[in-house]
């Protein structure tokens, strides 16, 4: 797949059906400064589609953080050709179509290579105002940290790369967790001008937390009985389904790290767990929460409210667990 093979949109000016060009171009709104990501992973549920749609999700995301808008996405594929039938890629390349067009972004074709290992994902082009977008700097003393997303997608993918029983009901948990787009926590923090967001994905909840609270130099509480599991996500810990990305994320920044004594030991686990397309961390100002959290819980989303930012102190660690 080298080029392109765009749908009929207004926004593309050159590649669209029937071109028969290597690149495509795009309009682009006045005002507004360009957000690009890129993300691309090795299969964690079996669905074909499903997975393409998990990927796409995933990078996605990357946009919706900062509160921007997707405005055009390239397929990202390494495919073993000689091992999987076509129509798995075909299944995959529709879940993540499906994924980017719910964003209302251009799927605008990518490149594809022959490989020994099947992985898929997005290069992503979004659009935002310039002067009105989260990032890891923003978050400010006595802001309030919402979470969108409940933890434990590591966890559940071992669990099915595993067989264990009852893997089809997890896979089907971390499809509607996981496919889920991020889209309502990116415009909250487009309308509520919010200025410190993440998304939580492969450092865990508090690997993320940490950057955040490095970035913009203050101090995280996390309120680890407010934090949302998936279900059978504290079973399957206690069982050690922990993925060895996790178990690093957690010994990396345990130094960063104070824990309250008595703290449930396969929670703090979790609190690392590596996630694939989990939800947004949103840094809300006291005077904005109940608003964000309407807006979220309007959507569809959760709004959990897991933490609190406060001025750092001296050399206290950026992140403490209560």
């Amino acid at each position: 797949m080298s080029g392109v093979n765009v749908q009929n949109d207004s926004r593309v000016l050159a590649g669209g059906p029937g071109d028969n060009e290597d690149a495509v171009v795009m309009s682009f709104p006045a005002g507004k400064a360009l957000v690009q990501t890129v993300d691309f992973f090795t299969p964690i549920v079996n669905d074909p589609y499903n997975f393409g749609r998990i990927a796409a999700a995933n990078a996605l995301s990357d946009v919706y953080a900062m509160g921007g808008e997707p405005w055009s996405t390239m397929n990202i594929v390494c495919f073993p050709i000689k091992k999987l039938p076509g129509e798995v890629l075909t299944k995959i390349l529709r879940g993540g179509k499906d994924a980017v067009e719910e964003a209302g972004a251009v799927p605008s074709g990518g490149h594809s290579v022959e490989d020994d290992e099947l992985k898929y994902g997005l290069a992503v082009s979004g659009i935002v105002d310039p002067k009105r977008f989260a990032s890891n700097r923003g978050v400010r003393p006595g802001d309030e940290l919402l979470l969108t997303k409940a933890i434990g997608t590591g966890v559940l993918a071992t669990a099915v790369k595993g067989e264990l029983a009852g893997s089809e009901e997890m896979e089907e948990i971390l499809f509607q967790t996981a496919g889920r787009l991020n889209r309502a926590g990116g415009q909250v923090i487009k309308v509520l001008g919010l200025t410190g967001a993440t998304d939580i994905t492969g450092f865990g909840l508090g690997g993320h937390l940490i950057e955040l609270a490095e970035a913009s130099r203050v101090s995280i509480e996390l309120r680890m009985a407010s934090v949302p599991l998936l279900p059978r996500a504290f079973e399957l810990a206690s069982m050690g389904m922990l993925p060895a990305g996790s178990i690093c994320n957690r010994n990396y920044y345990l130094p960063k790290t104070f824990v309250s004594q008595g703290l449930d030991p396969v929670n703090f686990d979790l609190m690392f767990d590596a996630q694939t397309s989990g939800g947004l961390l949103l840094a809300v100002p006291p005077d904005k929460l109940a608003e964000a959290m309407a807006m979220l819980e309007e959507a569809g989303d959760l709004a959990a409210h897991v933490g609190t930012a406060r001025a750092a102190k001296g050399n206290e660690p950026p992140l403490s667990i209560v």
